[in-house]
């Protein structure tokens, strides 16, 4: 990675989920910042870190409102941001129809989150190879 590597922000409620993401990610290489509600990661984008966070990765199941909720109000502020989505819930996925998210189900291996990752933070847009990657899910 290179010193311009912007960081990954982990959203969700479990502390065993973002320990484990943030273990896999910081041992690619990737920064991490960490926001445990919705709220708390909006308020986290509308500060000045908001220029460090090249791609979001969030649970669908958060206190206070969902993920969906989460993605379209940070919609509104930045519709280009990459946004990764796990959940074990797979009729959630309806409810990102339209946001321009990579919607996977769990368990996603730390191999897959690596790359959807990688991908994503290389990428300011959902890119062509982006996109392929989000289609095969």
């Amino acid at each position: 990675m290179t010193s311009s590597l912007r960081q990954v922000l982990l959203i969700d409620d479990e502390p065993v989920q973002l320990k484990t993401r943030g273990l896999i990610l910081r041992g690619a290489g990737f920064e991490i910042c960490i926001a445990t509600t919705a709220e708390s990661a909006l308020a986290l984008l509308r500060s000045p870190m908001r220029a460090n966070i090249g791609v979001i990765v969030t649970d669908h199941l958060l206190p206070g409102a969902s993920g969906a909720v989460f993605v379209r109000e940070l919609r509104r502020a930045n519709a280009e941001v990459p946004v990764i989505v796990i959940t074990g819930l797979p009729e959630a996925e309806t409810e990102y129809a339209e946001l321009n998210v990579i919607f996977r189900q769990k368990p996603l291996y730390p191999e897959e989150l690596i790359s959807l990752v990688r991908a994503a933070v290389h990428s300011e847009v959902l890119s062509p190879a982006l996109y392929a990657l989000k289609r095969q899910g």
